[in-house]
């Protein structure tokens, strides 16, 4: 479909990025995605950093994952030069780009530049989580806060104690 001058359509791409990315690599994707955009007619529209997060399911040995989302209008060749460049770089886990709306006119977007700089990347260092083993997945070995909340339990005998103080009164209540 081609669309009328002034028209163009509106696309978001959300990409992830390896844990442990330093943020000048960081910076230089998104300067480089920057410049793809407005190299093939497109208009960034919004960019958010949505920081280290757990992935779905591990890719490539990795649990967690930056995301990054992106906002922008342009044709379909944008999208692909976009997708190339992302499948290119060695820091890209994932991407995905979705197409929002088909006829947007470009006049009529009001875009801050707020919303389209690229943030600094400034992550806490990646600290390794503890492979759960397999036992404990299956639940054969008691996590150890459960561990110490059978420690408080009162011991059998003094629950024995009480039952039968408790019989002896429940006997005379009903006669």
């Amino acid at each position: 479909m081609v669309t009328a001058p002034g028209r163009a359509r509106e696309y978001e791409t959300i990409y992830v990025l390896r844990p442990d990315i330093d943020a000048d690599n960081a910076d230089r994707l998104g300067t480089r995605l920057a410049e793809v955009i407005t190299r093939e007619q497109g208009r960034l529209t919004k960019v958010e950093t949505w920081g280290r997060r757990r992935l779905a399911y591990d890719i490539s040995k990795h649990r967690r994952g930056v995301y990054v989302y992106l906002k922008y209008l342009g044709a379909g060749r944008v999208v692909s030069e976009l997708e190339r460049n992302l499948r290119l770089t060695d820091g890209v886990l994932k991407y995905q780009t979705v197409l929002l709306r088909n006829d947007v006119e470009v006049e009529q977007v009001a875009i801050s530049d707020e919303e389209v700089r690229f943030e600094r990347l400034e992550l806490p260092p990646l600290e390794e989580e503890r492979d759960e083993s397999r036992e404990r997945q299956l639940g054969l070995i008691e996590p150890e806060r459960r561990a110490e909340r059978n420690a408080e339990v009162p011991s059998i005998e003094d629950e024995g104690d009480v039952e039968q103080e408790g019989e002896t009164g429940g006997d005379e209540e009903e006669s």
